[in-house]
């Protein structure tokens, strides 16, 4: 017994084992620190006074859906004063794989006049109405819906098609 716990003591106090030990900390601490960098970030509200980060027009002043993305490279939002402007820049072949989170309005549950931010959804699970006669800041816009039931609906009474995210072309806007 008290050579086995002598040759616990020598195994425990080699340096072979404490730079085991430092190692897997690290691993775990990084681990840790990933998770924050790949955390998802949330749709902040429209402030008054905000601005366009394609056009610079004031977002407030404009009926339809507005939209936010965060680049994986930045921790602060862009915002856009129409889904036509969102969609200009993610199509851009510049910025296309730079962007992890989207963010556009649920009109099924806010009103055209002016969005709810407390409706924001994941643009990429979304349904659009391409062509319709409801227009935003910069005239026809995307109108975006959690539901395709909901763009279906929408664009019965205003026209249009309805698309999937994955299927918004520049060619439509």
């Amino acid at each position: 017994m008290r050579q086995t716990r002598m040759h616990q003591t020598k195994l425990t106090n080699s340096p072979l084992f404490m730079g085991l030990v430092s190692l897997l900390l690290l691993g775990l601490s990084a681990c840790g620190q990933e998770s924050e960098h790949n955390a998802i970030r949330e749709a902040v509200a429209m402030e008054h006074g905000d601005e366009c980060h394609l056009c610079g027009m004031l977002i407030g002043n404009f009926p339809g859906p507005k939209g936010e993305l965060y680049l994986k490279t930045e921790e602060t939002v862009k915002k856009f004063c129409s889904t036509r402007d969102l969609f200009s820049f993610l199509l851009d072949p510049e910025y296309r794989k730079q962007v992890k989170e989207i963010y556009v309005h649920d009109m099924a549950k806010s009103p055209w006049q002016a969005p709810l931010d407390s409706h924001f959804i994941d643009a990429r699970q979304a349904w659009y109405v391409v062509g319709s006669s409801q227009t935003g800041a910069m005239g026809k816009t995307l109108a975006s819906f959690g539901k395709r039931e909901d763009a279906e609906a929408f664009a019965a009474e205003f026209g249009g098609q309805v698309y999937p995210f994955g299927q918004i072309s520049l060619a439509m806007l």
